[in-house]
Parts: structure tokens; C-alpha cells; sequence
């Protein structure tokens, strides 16, 4: 090692109080980073800046709460997905066997039913009678609608219960629904 004319060491090799320092202005300019990532509506209103500490706390909430919500839009996709392909097994059996009575399929969506209802042409339909009967049952019916695909109508409704906190008795519904049919 050399020696300067002061008897310290030579000035190639930092000192440390440099080196800390170098190193705290990187992880406050490394925290300023992460903060500007949080949305502004995640932070709590003060007037004042919040410290590094609660600012690292924020962003480690935030990043808890991204987490939670990509496992809850996984659980829809999911659910999502297997809707569609119980829909389109459902259409590749009517398909399959030709129509000659018409299908019924209910699901129950919690605070909510949908009924896929797929005839013939050939069959004199009332749409009125199955809305009645979602009234009849306590659920009020939020959209209906329909499309012909060759020679079949498929018929789908969404309802809503009325009073939420009775519900809708979906197996009542089902049933009633199956009679009906049979009728025609």
C-alpha cells in the first residue's frame, strides 16, 4: 500500500463513508422508482411525503393486492371457460341427435340463473309461458335472446332474483321448465 504525505492511504482505493453513501442515494433513488409505480389512488391522502418505510409498505400491499385479483380473474377465466365448454358440448349433442325435442339447460350463477333453451323450427315455442314461470318463481328476467342456426332456435335468458336475500329455487324452476316442454 502506498502512503500519501498525510499518512493516510492512497486516493485509487473509495473510502467508505463514500462507498455508504453511494449506496444509500441507490436505494433511495431505488424506492423513489418503486413509489412512482403505485398507482396514486393506492397511496393514503397526506400532505405530507410519505417515508421510505411506508412507501415500501405500500408497494408491497399493492403488489399483495395485484396478486389476489390475478387469482380471482384466473377462478373467472376458469369458470368462464367451462361454461363455454359445457355450451358447446350441449350444441354438439343436439347436433348430434337431431333435435327431436327440445333441450333445456339452467345454470345457476348464484344471484342469478341462465337458461339455454334450444328448439326446433318445427316446434310453436311461447317464450312468454318460460318468462312467466321465472316470475312465477321469483326471479326477474334481465335480457332475453335468441339465434337460429340451421334448423335450430337457440333461446337464451338471464334472470335475476327479486329479493336477493330469498334467492331463486333453481331445482323448482328446472322442473317446471321440463313440463312445460314436455307439453309441446
Amino acid at each position: 500500500m502506498k502512503k500519501n504525505s498525510c499518512g493516510g492511504q492512497s486516493n485509487s482505493k473509495p473510502d467508505r463513508k463514500a462507498i455508504e453513501k453511494k449506496r444509500r442515494n441507490d436505494m433511495k433513488n431505488l424506492c423513489s422508482k418503486l413509489a412512482s409505480l403505485i398507482p396514486h389512488h393506492n397511496f393514503k391522502p397526506s400532505k405530507e411525503i410519505a417515508s421510505q418505510q411506508d412507501q415500501l409498505d405500500l408497494a408491497a400491499a399493492y403488489i399483495k393486492h395485484l396478486r389476489e385479483r390475478i387469482e380471482k380473474l384466473k377462478r373467472l377465466k376458469e369458470e368462464a371457460m367451462r361454461s363455454m365448454e359445457a355450451s358447446s358440448s350441449m350444441m354438439e349433442r343436439t347436433a348430434s341427435v337431431g333435435l327431436t325435442s327440445p333441450v333445456l339447460e339452467l345454470r345457476d350463477l348464484g344471484s342469478s340463473i341462465e337458461l339455454v333453451l334450444i328448439t326446433g323450427l318445427n316446434k310453436n315455442f311461447m317464450l312468454y309461458e318460460v318468462i312467466g314461470i321465472f316470475e312465477q318463481e321469483g326471479a326477474e328476467v334481465v335480457s332475453a335472446s335468441f339465434s337460429t342456426v340451421g334448423g335450430k332456435i337457440f333461446h337464451t335468458l338471464h334472470a335475476q332474483a327479486k329479493l336477493s336475500r330469498v334467492g331463486v329455487e333453481t331445482t323448482r324452476v328446472c322442473q317446471r321448465l321440463q313440463e312445460l316442454i314436455k307439453s309441446y
